[in-house]
């Protein structure tokens, strides 16, 4: 099945360019990114279906944007600076190994589109309308999606100790 490419850029190159533009912190950059993950679904498009395609490539761009990351902390120019990177990150290093296991328990049982709709939201900022936007959904449905992942993350032991020590963040 062939895609419609350039009506797919034109809907969904703004939410790519976005995510790779907060993951990367750099505007020349996300854009080179979001470039290559068009690129990527160019070359496998007989292998794509026309549906999901904002979760799919919401998680390209993620995964082009942090393979960009780890080549630039593995090759840094100025081999100090790469040093001083890899420093100032082992710092916190367990506490985020703890926070990914515990986002994967979290996501596992949610459809692929709930941690698309929880990203652009509580990570991009986005606002419902526009995330309802972003993900062909009503206003309705994502705020019901955003309130069943507050009621599941409540459920998550470790969640629920942190919100008794007063740690965990405000999720509204």
């Amino acid at each position: 099945m062939s895609l419609d490419i350039p009506a797919i850029y034109d809907r969904y190159g703004p939410m790519v360019v976005r995510r790779c533009r907060h993951l990367l912190r750099d505007d020349a950059l996300a854009q080179d990114a979001a470039q290559d993950v068009f690129v990527q679904l160019v070359t496998r498009q007989s292998s794509i279906e026309d549906r999901g395609l904002s979760s799919l490539l919401f998680q390209m761009a993620t995964g082009v944007s942090l393979n960009r990351l780890r080549t630039q902390r593995r090759h840094p120019e100025d081999r100090k600076e790469g040093l001083l990177e890899r420093i100032a990150g082992a710092q916190d290093a367990e506490a985020q190994t703890g926070r990914r296991g515990l986002l994967q328990r979290l996501f596992a049982s949610e459809a692929p589109s709930t941690r698309v709709i929880a990203t652009l939201h509580w990570v991009d900022g986005m606002t419902l309308d526009e995330v309802a936007g972003e993900v062909g959904m009503s206003v309705s449905g994502v705020r019901k999606r955003l309130r069943e992942l507050q009621r599941h993350a409540r459920g998550l032991p470790e969640l629920a100790a942190e919100g008794a020590e007063g740690e965990r963040p405000d999720v509204h």
